[in-house]
């Protein structure tokens, strides 16, 4: 589970860390200088993606583990917003991570819970309204809300964004995303909506499919429907299956993305050894790791990707030398 550093201290992290990029804290609204080999990109010291809608799209560099934004660079900017994924982008990272939901009028937007209330200042602003369930609220509401103040108060103003906002913003800072669908029980048909959503985008070309999309669930059956849907695409599954149980899983999926402390060496090797649904070799990609111990441990397991909130730190600690 991740804990929100304290205010102060992820300020001076995130300082720390522009300054090593080439920039300052106070510069982060322009963006410091990205390093010119881009961690998880396919310059020269990242990662490619695959050669084709066969292979899976995150594949591990030469250096190590590609290293995924979760919910955007979420230590240092509020999660899932669009501030989120553009200083992700800023620190050089191509991957971010997402997560997506339906309002009461059908609209995609881009949160985390299913309720307002941790993220946003639905209960000061609709204080009648509780749980404040993302359901019960149109898109309009929503896009009312605060999304940033309760992260810090530089962050006052951002919103909540709509799936397509989403889409356009990581195409202006071309990016890489993995989209998970969030709990699609509460949401009958969003998997076919969220291929609409993305092809309306231009996500659904060949060049987004192969080398710039993952789309993974915790429901199997949510990931075996978009494999169905369409069977191009790379996706993943998110959980810890059993030995016995992970050919099942090879069918419909290219990815198994477990929580870092439900695995084992043995039990990366085993994925690694299944050919999942486009015929390559299966992918591990596990979460959430914000600490350099725990990212050495997950990459000496073996594992081809780390997702994470603080980005910047699992890439030097998988790194060494070679980051930044």
């Amino acid at each position: 589970m991740y804990v929100r550093p304290a205010a102060a201290a992820a300020a001076a992290f995130l300082g720390f860390t522009l300054t090593l990029l080439g920039g300052t804290a106070a510069s982060a609204a322009s963006g410091p200088t990205v390093p010119s080999s881009r961690p998880g990109s396919t310059g020269s010291t990242g990662s490619t993606g695959p050669a084709g809608p066969a292979g899976p799209a995150g594949a591990p560099g030469l250096l190590g583990p590609v290293v995924y934004a979760h919910r955007g660079a979420s230590a240092y900017a509020p999660e899932n917003t669009l501030a989120a994924i553009d200083l992700a982008m800023r620190l050089g990272f191509d991957w971010v991570e997402n997560d997506v939901q339906r309002t009461k009028d059908g609209e995609l937007v881009v949160i985390h819970d299913d309720t307002l209330a941790r993220t946003t200042d639905a209960e000061q602003a609709f204080p009648d309204r509780a749980p404040w369930r993302v359901k019960d609220f149109t898109a309009a509401e929503i896009a009312t809300l605060d999304a940033g103040s309760w992260f810090g108060e530089e962050f006052a103003g951002e919103r909540v964004p709509t799936l397509r906002e989403y889409l356009d913003r990581v195409e202006r800072n071309r990016q890489r995303l993995l989209l998970e669908v969030k709990k699609p029980e509460l949401y009958p048909g969003i998997e076919k909506q969220t291929l609409q959503v993305l092809g309306e985008a231009g996500w659904l070309d060949a060049d987004h499919v192969q080398r710039r999309l993952v789309v993974q669930s915790f429901s199997a059956d949510s990931v075996r429907l978009v494999h169905g849907l369409r069977p191009d695409l790379v996706t993943a599954f998110l959980g810890t299956p059993t030995l016995a149980e992970l050919p099942k899983y090879a069918q419909f999926t290219d990815r198994i993305n477990p929580w870092h402390t439900t695995i084992s060496a043995d039990w990366v090797a085993a994925v690694h050894d299944l050919r999942g649904a486009h015929g390559k070799a299966m992918e591990v990609d596990t979460w959430i790791v914000d600490d350099a111990a725990t990212a050495r441990k997950v990459q000496g397991m073996g594992v081809d990707g780390i997702i994470t909130n603080a980005p910047d730190v699992v890439y030097r600690a998988v790194l060494g030398a070679f980051a930044f």
